[in-house]
């Protein structure tokens, strides 16, 4: 048949893949036949697992900028898969990329086309990639640029530079709202928990439409924009500061076969060194009972996030877990953060890490705040001991925003350090949930002190009675 035009009906599809532990999302776009993938996260099975199950092929992996918060794989998923591996010209890299830039097109397949946007902000030379179909713009990969409701935070490169990077992430989330139509999509990698977004995103999703009406980069001039981003912005992960480098120098593919397995005998050697090791079951189990000198961070919260942040980097981490593939899920997340093997890993529980040795055996106090205003109030509740001090250790901004009269206040990730600094006598220990909780009391109790954990909510400190303040720090 000639003299007909047949108009193929093309299907652009964007597939995410979250990792919620670090609040971060990737993308695979495709047509039904190749596809693009953005910010891969370094364990890239789950990325070709995806794409076997659509029946695609991955010929090209961008890099929206040189992550700070997580180990990228973009370059283990491009020599694997043979894809071009696109990554800012203005970025000096130790690895072959596609150099790509502000006004480049790169084409996918015939359906689909990559334009190359300069938005500087979060990073100086981050990219977005706007994705166009065949009627033109889908939506755009916005990195740590424009977020859901927010931008990426910009102090990540220093505090010098964080001013000037404020003010370019603002004319970056403009450019980007007048390029684009009301309707396209927004495709951002932070904002879900990750501390590279500014404040969390507001939504499961958005448009360019949706931002003009709620973003703050969109709806303030510059000044107030910059004032108001750099006045919320509070601490940061330790580990941060290795993520870059590993990054430009370009990581190999992730080794998650099976680590070390350590005997009872090791597990006390590794303990009386004073290592990190590690509960990973949920705080309510390690609260029942745990190996005395262990540390609970559980696999059922943020576990690599705090760990690599409070943990000396590139000391010995042993995990301990109820089963092999708990201690499988642990290793995959550090690894993702560039603690690439533990030291050593054991499963069961607490009986058969001791080797049946009880006085190995350790149980850990919790109490709920209604217990602590009774205390407080002359009537300690029946078990537990009286409190010669309260500990909170939220983050800055969580306790200037509100914190209980007479409290403490050192943030999780300055405990180690700071341990001296706890008062004397038996320590009642909060957060915001009970997860951190969790962790420092562990901390404190590994170092012979007399420690309650509040294993509460905060939102439910006022209505147990107790007084809430607001101010700057106290101690």
């Amino acid at each position: 048949m000639t003299g007909v035009d047949v108009k193929i009906d093309v299907r652009i599809d964007v597939q995410v893949v979250e990792t919620s532990s670090l609040g971060d999302r990737s993308y695979l776009a495709h047509d039904g036949r190749v596809a693009v993938v953005v910010d891969p996260q370094r364990d890239i099975d789950r990325i070709l697992a995806l794409a076997g199950r659509l029946g695609v092929r991955i010929t090209h992996v961008a890099e929206t900028h040189l992550h700070n918060d997580y180990v990228s794989g973009g370059l283990a998923l491009a020599r694997v898969t043979g894809a071009r591996y696109l990554v800012a010209a203005a970025d000096e890299v130790g690895f072959d990329r596609l150099p790509v830039a502000d006004g480049d097109e790169v084409a996918v397949s015939d359906s689909m086309l990559l334009r190359v946007v300069a938005a500087p902000g979060h990073t100086f030379h981050h990219l977005s990639y706007v994705l166009d179909g065949p009627d033109g713009p889908v939506g755009v990969f916005t990195g740590g640029s424009l977020l859901f409701g927010t931008t990426g935070r910009t102090d990540l490169l220093g505090q010098r530079h964080a001013h000037t990077l404020a003010e370019q992430q603002h004319a970056t989330v403009r450019r980007l709202a007048d390029l684009l139509p009301d309707g396209a999509q927004i495709w951002p990698t932070h904002g879900f928990g990750s501390f590279c977004s500014a404040t969390q995103s507001d939504a499961p999703a958005s448009t360019i439409g949706r931002e003009r009406q709620v973003n703050p980069a969109l709806r303030l001039e510059t000044d107030a924009f910059v004032t108001e981003i750099l006045a919320g912005l509070d601490a940061y992960p330790a580990y941060y500061a290795h993520m870059g480098a590993r990054n430009v120098d370009g990581a190999a593919l992730i080794d998650l076969t099976p680590a070390h397995r350590a005997d009872p005998a090791e597990l006390r050697a590794r303990i009386g060194a004073g290592e990190w090791v590690i509960d990973l079951r949920s705080r309510k189990a390690f609260a029942h009972r745990h190996l005395a000198g262990t540390l609970s961070f559980g696999l059922d919260g943020p576990m690599s996030t705090w760990l690599g942040w409070m943990a000396p980097w590139g000391a010995p981490i042993t995990l301990l877990g109820e089963s092999g593939q708990q201690v499988a899920d642990a290793q995959r997340e550090l690894a993702r953060i560039g603690i690439d093997r533990p030291a050593a890993t054991a499963t069961g529980g607490p009986d058969g890490w001791a080797g049946g040795e009880e006085h190995h055996v350790a149980e850990l106090t919790t109490a709920a705040f209604v217990d602590l205003a009774a205390a407080r109030a002359g009537a300690v509740p029946p078990g537990l001991p009286a409190p010669d001090a309260v500990l909170d250790v939220r983050m800055g901004n969580e306790w200037r925003s509100g914190h209980l009269d007479g409290a403490v206040h050192i943030p999780l990730p300055e405990l180690p350090a700071r341990l001296g600094e706890v008062p004397a006598g038996t320590v009642w220990v909060h957060c915001g949930s009970g997860y951190r909780a969790a962790a420092a009391s562990s901390l404190l109790q590994r170092a012979g002190r007399q420690v309650v954990h509040l294993d509460d909510a905060y939102t439910n400190a006022a209505a147990a009675g107790l007084t809430i303040v607001t101010g700057k720090e106290t101690s």
